[in-house]
């Protein structure tokens, strides 16, 4: 559909919207079937009528004339193309009554291995208890399997008492099951303490313990395998913490519990004995397999207050302040070697008595004061 500007004479495709206003001189717009005016006439080119039109422009395919104001424009096929989308209003511009602060704080992701919780090992007081308690618990059982054995030797010539027997026995029993309680006890509250003391020293260095908590307990735990494995993680606390002097007490504690292990299975070997001599000797065992399992406890008991005497937060080596050592103003500093040459103590060490020059001191002086000698008598001035 074209229209005609009625200013300008500008013919237009509005296609099939009719406008009012000329997009060029914003002159009115001519009805699509009106006659062009006079001013279209102006601006046609000359030796053509005004209604006459360009061949192939608005002239119909047929050859018959269009009505005026129309004609024939190639468009797209199809339905025309859809409006642009109108662009939502963005609203008033936001304002604050205070500054935000949404992107004034840091935050750091923590690795899963930091966000886990260290574990929180039993109390110290807890664990001195239980160690406390264990050794009582074996030094009596130790000492009834010996009153045990004084009994059986007497009862080879004595014929004892039935309640005395009785007694003898089942209190040597009812002990063994107490102390095997006591040690298994023992085990689960230091396994627990050392995973605790492991995870507070790895996080104090800022690293990981590269063993896991499963790996620890199964070392520590399983028969056998803790004998190997257990020692193994309390030397790595120990370097860890720089603690040189538990070194030693760990040695010894490995040893003795390997002895006693190996005591223990022989006693538990040798229980099942009918005869008397037997019966003593495998007393005697048991006695012998506590007493040393004793002596491990101790030496757990001395490790453990090794560990717990300094915190794992607080160095094991600290620079502390020493008063310098009263002296001459001329006396060099001991980090400072001594100057040679006649200027090293001459008025001091003629005094010395392990000196060679001791004897020439009052020569000496006496040389230096007026009138005296100008060498000494005897002596050797170059000496």
């Amino acid at each position: 559909m074209i229209q005609t500007c009625s200013a300008c004479g500008t013919r237009w495709n509005v296609r099939d919207r009719r406008r009012e206003w000329c997009p060029r001189c914003n002159g009115r717009l001519l009805p699509p079937d009106a006659v062009p005016p006079a001013a279209s006439q102006q601006w046609a080119p000359p030796g053509r009528a005004a209604g006459a039109t360009r061949p192939g422009l608005g002239s119909a395919p047929s050859g018959r004339r269009l009505p005026p104001g129309f004609r024939w424009v190639a468009v797209r096929p199809g339905a025309p193309p859809p409006p642009p989308p109108r662009r939502r209003p963005l609203g008033p511009t936001p304002r604050y009554e205070v500054i935000p602060r949404w992107g004034l704080v840091d935050r750091f992701d923590q690795d899963e291995s930091q966000r886990e919780a260290a574990p929180a090992g039993p109390s110290s007081g807890f664990v001195t208890s239980v160690l406390l308690g264990t050794q009582i618990i074996l030094g009596v059982a130790a000492l009834l399997h010996l009153l045990r054995y004084v009994l059986l030797i007497i009862n080879r010539t004595t014929l004892l008492p039935y309640w005395l027997a009785w007694a003898a026995t089942w209190f040597g029993v009812v002990a063994s099951v107490l102390a095997m309680l006591a040690v298994v006890g023992l085990v689960l509250v230091l396994t627990d303490w050392l995973i605790a003391r492991r995870a507070a020293a790895f996080a104090h260095h800022g690293q990981p313990d590269p063993r896991g908590v499963w790996a620890l307990r199964a070392g520590c735990l399983i028969p056998l395998v803790n004998l190997l494995w257990a020692p193994v993680f309390v030397i790595e606390l120990a370097r860890l913490e720089q603690r040189t002097e538990l070194r030693r007490p760990i040695v010894a504690w490995w040893m003795v519990w390997v002895a006693s292990t190996v005591v223990s299975i022989f006693s538990i070997a040798t229980s099942f004995a009918t005869d008397a001599q037997g019966i003593g000797n495998n007393t005697l065992t048991t006695t012998i397999a506590y007493l040393v399992a004793l002596a491990a406890v101790l030496l757990v008991m001395k490790i453990y207050r090794g560990f717990e005497r300094q915190p794992v937060t607080r160095p094991s080596r600290r620079w502390v302040v020493v008063a310098e050592r009263p002296g001459r103003p001329d006396q060099p500093p001991p980090d400072q070697p001594r100057p040679d040459g006649p200027g090293r103590d001459d008025a001091a060490s003629p005094a010395e008595p392990g000196n060679p020059d001791h004897a020439a001191a009052p020569a000496a002086a006496s040389a230096d004061a007026p009138g005296g000698a100008v060498e000494n008598t005897g002596q050797n001035p170059a000496a």
